[in-house]
């Protein structure tokens, strides 16, 4: 039999391991970032950076750290967080490792309206971040409404999702085949996730929307642990299952919504982080921070390698893109295997 003092001691370890690895994680975020700022083109030490920020007497280069990095580097960490804790909790909530927002149709949802502002109305700023905003929320309602039976069912809300996915991708390709040459590339470029064109002016109601609805997030993690051991045991606990689903996707829809009008679908950034996570600070364990920093650091360190680490530049949806194809496989076959 265990005694208390051998469960006592596993725990502090366990804590132990999280505090540790959760601050590596943070540092390592600072360093990416602080990276972002001082390399390019034109390499500035950290002092120049600090003396730049807090003055406008060095017009080109201030153009370059305000205009050019700063909103870049923002721009990669808050979307980072807002798809790392919205893909981890959309996991965790079904249950299901495929039931990311990659794969079940909500930044489809997003897409298909900036796709359709910028070949169709011929749109640009921040109207397409709105309409983007607006139709990720309206789609992601119409699969919860396509879903709904006599009980809640994550497989059920899953394949309405991949089949809405489907749908409207095809709906963006016969977009993109019928608009004019010239428009294409703006429309490709949005949709292949990208930070380049982010502005300071989009910043702050992304600064909020991740704000308010990681935080929203943290505060209904222990009903969302709660909810993983199954409703029988949620209603013995007296959780209120449907009121806290509702609270925990609808924070997360915000998050995606917020961060794919910014930058577009920056691909399976939302598929990974919560299962690297996961892996790295131990099953079991309340990830939604690691999650955030992970997402953050996928972001940027790929944001980086497209940059400045191949041949031509490519967008940072490309490189995370081709980051999360093997996972999927992987996952693909690991779940036939666990069905035979």
């Amino acid at each position: 039999m265990i005694d208390n003092s051998t469960i006592m001691e596993g725990h502090i370890r366990r804590q132990r391991r999280y505090i540790i690895i959760t601050g590596i994680l943070l540092i390592l975020v600072v360093v990416i970032a602080c990276f972002m700022m001082i390399y390019g083109n034109t390499i500035y030490m950290p002092k120049e950076i600090i003396r730049i920020l807090k003055s406008d007497e060095m017009k080109g280069a201030a153009f370059t750290i305000k205009t050019l990095r700063m909103p870049r580097m923002l721009a990669a960490v808050l979307t980072g967080v807002a798809f790392g804790v919205a893909g981890n909790t959309f996991q965790k909530l079904f249950g299901n490792p495929l039931a990311s927002p990659d794969v079940i149709g909500v930044t489809s949802g997003a897409s298909v309206a900036a796709v359709f502002g910028i070949l169709v109305l011929r749109l640009n700023g921040d109207i397409i971040s709105w309409m983007a905003v607006i139709s990720g929320l309206a789609v992601s309602g119409i699969i919860y409404m396509l879903s709904r039976g006599e009980n809640f069912s994550n497989g059920r809300i899953i394949l309405t999702g991949i089949g809405m996915q489907a749908f409207l991708n095809s709906l963006i390709s016969w977009m993109l085949l019928k608009a004019a040459e010239y428009d294409v590339s703006s429309a490709l470029r949005w949709l292949s996730g990208s930070l380049n064109g982010v502005t300071m002016n989009q910043i702050p109601r992304l600064a909020i929307a991740v704000c308010f609805s990681v935080g929203l997030i943290i505060a209904l993690n222990r009903h969302l642990q709660i909810l993983q051991l199954g409703d029988s045991h949620a209603t013995v606990l007296g959780v209120r299952k449907g009121a806290v689903r509702v609270g925990l996707m609808l924070c997360s829809l915000l998050l995606i919504a917020f961060a794919t009008s910014v930058t577009g679908p920056i691909a399976s950034v939302a598929f990974l982080s919560g299962p690297i996570a996961s892996g790295i600070v131990g099953h079991g364990r309340n990830n939604t921070i690691a999650s955030a920093l992970t997402g953050a650091i996928l972001v940027m360190s790929s944001d980086i390698v497209g940059q400045y680490a191949l041949p031509s530049r490519y967008p940072v949806g490309v490189v995370t893109g081709i980051l999360g194809a093997p996972y999927l496989i992987y996952l693909l076959i690991r779940i036939n295997r666990r069905s035979e």
